[in-house]
């Protein structure tokens, strides 16, 4: 067992040689002592209690996550309880990695995990004779039962009685939940809050589609995951953070990108799917595979400090996504959070109003949103409710319009050049297409570079030729391949895009000097 608890004291030398393996270079150990204070009150000894069976299923939970993310050969942790005096060994991890780094990182996952997920709880004894148990795993509903005297030996359980409190939902609504599915593409801005609201309701079976892995920047709006977790697939941590809020609710993770192909075996298996993507190609690939599916699905978009919500309902006959727009914004037109700028609290906004409107749907409630598209602006509060029909010609063309544009080959637009001065010598007009202030934080590195920022190239008279070759370039990538398809679109066959933007280049540059 990987994961177990001791009553007696731990040898570190001991628990050291059932990690041995020849094949590790790398090994890490973390050791928590009991010390003589807490909170500024000093302490004589601790007592040490949990509730084995969860406990040590999550344990074990956490080392196999630890050993599969990490590559790690071997990992244990053991964990005291009973009575423990000042400056005994309280919890020992220990990881045995081909690779130091790895060794070190896994270590801290996992001591990190199980104060986080694992239901132990100590009790402090102070020098002035007072004691109280102190949930130091942060379960705060024991640790508020146990404060209040009841027993902490008891399970923790997920409580639904605030919400079952609702003539609406009840003890029948409850068990309606239990027994929903639900899939939430996409686990950032709009999917963390979207995502955490389900399984707290007790929805049964929660499917997570996300192929990113965490950034430092993500974390000001994605307030699930933690700076520790940086560099780790999002889709495994919201996973992880989804069972230790709610044990009785079913996680399913799909860490990739959906594409077309895999779209209708995924969603199949689902009621409902909420759509918290970041990007136009995935919405409308969703749009058309929840209509040939009959799916019920609920759109969000934000921007800057608006946003937009679409209930679609093709099961009822109502409008879709294409019946509001039939051509599909190119990804790269519109800025994302990185390129345009966003508050935290926006896409937290409508990733709480997106599970509101999936309760209601799966509950039946009333007011649910239905044949319109709402529009919030966060900075004045001002709503708008814009009326949607169903267009007479959307159904037969939402298969073939599975948008074609997206799904063809983009590579032949997309050029890579080790910097823009080799696109100059090979014949290339270079056109830097992002906003001012981005040029102000990091000019163009090349000196003949034209700037036009793509609102005046698509919709000014920028006078290009259409004999010329032009390459394109923006930070990523992405708006410049969107603004390339465009021009290409209106008759200029000579345009190309700059294959990740100058962030690729910034990374070969470092790379070549390193």
């Amino acid at each position: 067992m990987t994961f177990r608890f001791s009553s007696s004291p731990l040898d570190e030398s001991s628990l050291r040689a059932g990690l041995d393996d020849p094949a590790c270079g790398g090994y890490a150990a973390f050791e928590g002592w009991v010390r003589d204070h807490n909170e500024g009150r000093r302490v004589r000894r601790l007592e040490y209690e949990a509730f084995e069976p969860l406990a040590l299923k999550e344990g074990e939970r956490i080392i196999a996550e630890a050993i599969a993310r990490f590559g790690v050969e071997r990992a244990a942790c053991v964990h005291r309880i009973g009575a423990l005096e000042i400056g005994e060994k309280a919890v020992w991890v220990g990881v045995a990695a081909r690779h130091r780094d790895e060794a070190f990182r896994a270590c801290r996952y996992i001591i990190d995990e199980v104060k986080h997920r694992v239901p132990i709880w100590k009790k402090e004894h102070y020098e002035s004779g007072d004691s109280g148990w102190v949930n130091c795993e942060r379960c705060a509903e024991h640790g508020a039962h146990a404060h209040a005297g009841q027993s902490h030996r008891a399970a923790p359980a997920a409580d639904y009685s605030r919400q079952m409190a609702l003539k609406e939902v009840g003890a029948a609504g409850q068990e309606k939940l239990r027994r929903a599915s639900v899939l939430v593409v996409g686990c950032g801005g709009l999917g963390v809050p979207a995502m955490t609201y389900l399984a707290a309701a007790g929805i049964g079976r929660i499917g997570l589609v996300d192929g990113d892995r965490l950034e430092a920047s993500n974390l000001h709006r994605q307030t699930l995951y933690c700076l520790a977790d940086v560099g780790k697939p999002k889709v495994e941590l919201a996973a992880a953070r989804l069972r230790a809020l709610n044990p009785e609710v079913e996680v399913v993770t799909h860490a990739v990108r959906l594409e077309a192909a895999a779209a209708p075996q995924i969603i199949g298996a689902y009621a409902l799917v909420i759509d918290c993507t970041d990007n136009f190609s995935t919405k409308f690939m969703l749009n058309d595979t929840c209509v040939r599916l009959r799916k019920p699905v609920i759109f969000s978009s934000v921007y800057q400090y608006e946003g937009q919500l679409q209930v679609v309902r093709p099961e009822r006959g109502g409008a879709c996504l294409r019946c509001v727009w039939p051509q599909a914004t190119r990804d790269g037109l519109v800025g994302n959070c990185a390129e345009a700028g966003v508050l935290g609290p926006v896409p937290g906004t409508f990733g709480t109003l997106q599970a509101l409107e999936a309760l209601k749907l799966l509950l039946d409630l009333p007011g649910q949103l239905a044949e319109e598209l709402l529009v919030l602006d966060l900075l004045t509060l001002a709503v708008t409710r814009v009326r949607t029909r169903r267009t007479a010609d959307c159904p037969g063309h939402a298969h073939a319009r599975l948008d074609a544009k997206s799904a063809a080959p983009q590579t032949a637009i997309e050029l890579s050049f080790g910097s823009l001065e080799e696109a100059r010598a090979d014949g290339f007009e270079v056109i830097d297409i992002r906003e001012p202030h981005e040029l102000a934080r990091l000019p163009t590195p090349c000196a003949g570079a034209r700037h036009l920022p793509t609102a005046r190239l698509l919709h000014g008279e920028p006078a290009l030729s259409a004999a010329n070759r032009y390459l394109l370039v923006c930070a990523s990538g992405k708006r410049s391949l969107a603004a390339a398809e465009e021009l290409r679109s209106r008759g200029f066959g000579e345009i190309f895009s700059l294959r990740g933007g100058i962030a690729e280049l910034c990374r070969d540059g470092a790379a070549s000097t390193a």
